[in-house]
């Protein structure tokens, strides 16, 4: 065999895209909230006491039955809210942007906070609100499973065109899941699907399919499902500070 055919008529093997250049999706741009899951939870600063619809384990809820938002204040941490695993339940607007070839970023004007999301390995420790987040394309999938917890529904719903973003998050500094002090451990896992859907009309919807694990503060996992609205432009697009309360 010469050594063509053992090249191959294509020659040499080509190094992969990267993933930018890779992307099975396109999710650069603006987006808006669309709150339309867990409203009364996530417009407005729920009652202390009050973590209906969480698995909370005793350990948690006796952190959150303590809620003091004066006393995250005092301590400077007001963003106790607005970490990985409670900033995408915020009414808030995201921008997503390359930050390289192998980096996606996702900034949030409620909190003014920032995710990155890492095709290639991280180096970085961890400890901050965001934590590290590593990120891989997912291909076509359902966007959401047809059984829980060994229960089969009997349906299969159909794969989000394309594919998706599939983003694990570790290392997070312990913050809340939601905005009264309902918490989060440093221990927190937490995968994400971001699917993209261009639908009828012209619109375009990002969604956040996320599963949180936290063997401290949570009983079992918290599933969540969050929806955006792609914007022509940055209308709208307001950065704010942490608020605790």
């Amino acid at each position: 065999m010469d050594a063509f055919a053992q090249r191959g008529r294509g020659g040499p093997p080509q190094p992969p895209p990267s993933p930018r250049a890779g992307a099975l999706i396109d999710l650069t741009g603006y987006w808006v909230s669309l709150v339309t899951e867990d409203w009364r939870y996530r417009q407005f600063t729920p009652p202390k006491g009050d973590y209906e619809s969480v698995p909370i384990s005793p350990a948690g809820r006796k952190i959150a039955d303590a809620w003091d938002p004066a006393k995250d204040e005092a301590a400077g941490e007001q963003c106790k809210a607005y970490g990985a695993a409670g900033i995408m339940r915020m009414p808030t607007r995201l921008h997503i942007t390359w930050q390289d070839e192998n980096t996606l970023k996702l900034e949030t004007d409620a909190g003014t906070q920032t995710r990155t999301f890492h095709f290639r390995p991280s180096e970085d420790a961890g400890g901050a609100w965001q934590g590290v987040s590593s990120a891989s394309w997912d291909s076509a999938r359902p966007p959401i499973n047809n059984s829980f917890g060994g229960l089969d529904f009997g349906f299969q719903p159909p794969a989000p065109p394309g594919g998706s973003l599939k983003v694990v998050t570790t290392k997070m500094r312990p913050g809340y899941l939601r905005k009264n002090g309902v918490p989060y451990s440093t221990a927190t896992s937490m995968t994400e699907y971001f699917d993209r859907f261009d639908v009828p009309g012209g619109d375009v919807l990002l969604v956040d399919i996320s599963e949180i694990v936290d063997p401290e503060y949570l009983a079992q996992p918290l599933w969540t499902s969050t929806h955006f609205k792609k914007q022509n432009d940055a209308s709208g697009w307001n950065p704010t500070t942490c608020a605790a309360r």
